[in-house]
């Protein structure tokens, strides 16, 4: 039994002492996974905070780190964390120079770390962030400018200092309080303004025993930490459980581009030979789109087999909670006759130890849950939100329901309530409202929004749930992302989104709108490639004078499969399904700020930048999706 430990450094110390040369971190050195034990880690974060306190790193103050995840990270963030100073994480994915210097000022940092690869943003920013000083570059940087630091250099002299500084660095990480500051986590900035989530030692390491109620992971348990180290998820599950527990994390090796640091990723897996990964929505989907392509390959009776024993999974593994009971246990034969032939050989891709995936970040669509779970590794989908920092609820190997969010941890209370803040009874859809240790101290410099999300030491998350009779969470999406009918009658369209381009090749991307508006519209980013394949199987050529408005058929047919007599007539009620469908001209990315840097669609701005086509929609002529917008907008990406 653990010791409750209610800072970092006291959890840390705790497992090095408990775990001294278990591996804790996995990374590439001359292009081999080399491993650095609890005991050498530690001594590392005392070589780097002493480096630290030499250049005058004192309580309270802030630091931003802007990297990669790497051993560096970690060391960084503990030495920080020992000196009762405060990280701030930083998404490597900002891009915007406003974005990173916004956040950086915002906390008042007076250094910033950052990697080599990241280096040239914050040079770029500068004069933007006066008041950081001092910029320390992980890497052996072989071209320092004036008040920058390597690394190295720091640590080599932290070395140096240490035997002199050690007590007084002991004084000063036994001195932090479970209630001071250990964080300020910035939202992904959906608004106009990030909101900088003040996270304490205690909201951590009360997480950490939370996460554990849900699944045991065990000091044998190894991950590649896939997700960015500052995202909440892979900060808390991916760091500090793995640390609690004896457990390891590996490092995604790093490309000379972030393609390349993509294309690793399945290389590194094979090579590391996970027990368990964390996901979100967007890794699971590259995941199942990687697996169909190579089954593809394989020819068609391979293909065919692959569809006959997935059908029969689904039917043996029901929504998890009823799998192999009542009838179905006579499939229990077929099933492990097709896990033998075919999805223990796609395992091995994974590494062949792969037991699971922890999904959270976003919902995942529950016909991909389906799709892991009878490949043999199934996703247990989580909920959490920074402000909880971030783990309320999720399922595990013991419990778990596909389509809900999970059991909640323990030590936690959840009520669901109206938009009067009663609490409603079991079963009914409203806002979900938490209490805990894990919650938030409050947005930093931002009372306003700290009144608004914290009342009573309740967090009001803003997005919509119930409890099943069962005891499992079922998440509906966000207040804000609802869809209003002209009745008041609100709906969360992300369960429609996702099933319109899971079931249409020919939609990539799609987003719903309804402002209490007579019928619901829809924004889709067609798939020009897919299209054109399916116009050179029905022998069209872009001479035919009809090439533009089949392809608009095309995508309007599978928009009417979930209409009453098509294929999924049952899955969505009608008056939520989109009337009328606007093609729009450019996706959703991370560069146009339609996505966030979870990758999550920022709807806010995607209506802003789409006003014109809405608008447009609720006419007589837009309604019929061969309005002229529309083929123009198909001709003009035709022609590209």
């Amino acid at each position: 039994k653990f010791n409750i430990m209610k800072t970092i450094p006291e959890l840390f110390e705790g497992s090095v002492t408990k775990y001294p040369n278990n591996v804790l971190v996995w990374e590439k050195e001359n292009g081999h996974y080399k491993g650095l034990s609890f005991t050498e880690i530690k001594e590392r974060v005392y070589r780097f905070a002493a480096g630290l306190m030499a250049l005058g790193v004192e309580k309270g103050d802030r630091i931003a780190l802007l990297s990669e995840g790497s051993s560096q990270w970690l060391i960084s963030e503990l030495a920080i964390l020992y000196l009762g100073a405060i990280n701030i994480p930083l998404s490597v994915k900002i891009n915007e120079p406003n974005e990173l210097s916004f956040r950086i000022k915002h906390a008042e940092c007076r250094w910033v770390i950052c990697s080599e690869r990241q280096a040239e943003k914050v040079r770029n920013i500068k004069q933007d962030i006066p008041k950081a000083g001092t910029f320390i570059i992980i890497g052996r940087a072989n071209t320092l400018n004036k008040n920058e630091n390597s690394y190295h250099d720091v640590f080599e002299n932290g070395e140096k200092l240490l035997p002199e500084l050690r007590k007084k660095l002991i004084r000063i990480w036994q001195s932090v309080k479970p209630d001071d500051l250990a964080n300020i986590s910035y939202t992904s900035g959906t608004t106009a303004d990030p909101k900088g989530i003040m996270l304490s030692h205690r909201n951590y390491t009360a997480n950490v025993e939370q996460a554990n109620t849900l699944m045991n992971v065990t000091e044998d348990f190894v991950t590649l930490l896939i997700l960015p180290w500052d995202h909440s998820f892979a900060h808390t599950v991916g760091l500090y459980t793995l640390i609690r527990q004896g457990a390891s994390m590996a490092v995604v090796e790093v490309g000379k581009t972030l393609i390349e640091t993509l294309r690793n990723i399945p290389k590194n897996i094979k090579e590391v030979k996970p027990t368990f990964l964390l996901s979100v929505p967007a890794l699971s989907k590259n995941f199942r789109k990687n697996i169909e392509a190579g089954i593809h390959a394989k020819g068609i009776i391979t293909e065919k087999l692959f569809r006959q024993a997935m059908k029969t999974a689904y039917l043996y593994n029901g929504i998890g909670w009823d799998k192999g009971k009542g009838w179905r246990k006579i499939l229990k034969p077929m099933v492990q006759l097709y896990d033998k032939i075919l999805f223990s050989k796609i395992r091995e891709g994974f590494g062949g130890r792969l037991q699971f995936f922890v999904g959270g970040g976003a919902l995942l669509d529950i016909d991909l849950q389906r799709f892991f779970y009878a490949i043999g590794i199934p996703v247990y989908q989580g909920y959490g939100l920074s402000e909880a920092s971030p783990v309320i609820s999720s399922n595990g190997p013991e419990l778990h329901k596909m389509g809900s969010s999970g059991y909640l941890v323990k030590n936690i209370e959840l009520k669901i309530c109206d938009e009067k803040g009663n609490e409603l009874s079991q079963g009914k859809k409203g806002e979900i409202v938490i209490r805990g240790e894990n919650v938030m101290k409050g947005y930093w410099k931002n009372e306003t929004a700290t009144a608004e999300a914290l009342k009573d030491g309740w967090l009001h998350t803003g997005d919509m749930g119930f409890m099943d009779e069962d005891g499992f969470l079922y998440v509906l999406g966000r207040f804000k992302s609802l869809l209003i009918g002209n009745d008041g009658e609100k709906y969360s369209p992300e369960g429609i989104e996702e099933a319109l381009v899971e079931q249409s090749r020919f939609i990539e991307q799609c987003m719903l709108f309804n402002n209490q508006n007579a019928y619901t519209t829809g924004l889709i980013y067609p798939n020009i490639p897919a299209l054109k394949a399916a116009m050179k199987e029905l022998n069209l050529t872009n001479e035919n004078a009809d090439y533009a408005r089949i392809m608009l058929e095309l995508i309007k047919t599978d928009v009417d499969q979930f209409l009453s007599g098509g294929k999924y007539e049952n899955m969505f009620s009608g008056r939520w399904l989109p009337a009328a469908v606007g093609i729009m001209e450019d996706p959703f990315t991370e560069e146009n700020r339609m996505l966030n840097s979870t990758m999550k669609m920022v709807r806010n701005r995607v209506t802003e930048h789409y006003k014109v086509l809405i608008d447009h929609l609720y006419s007589a002529s837009g309604k019929d999706i061969l309005n002229d917008k529309n083929m123009e907008i198909i001709q003009k990406m035709i022609k590209n």
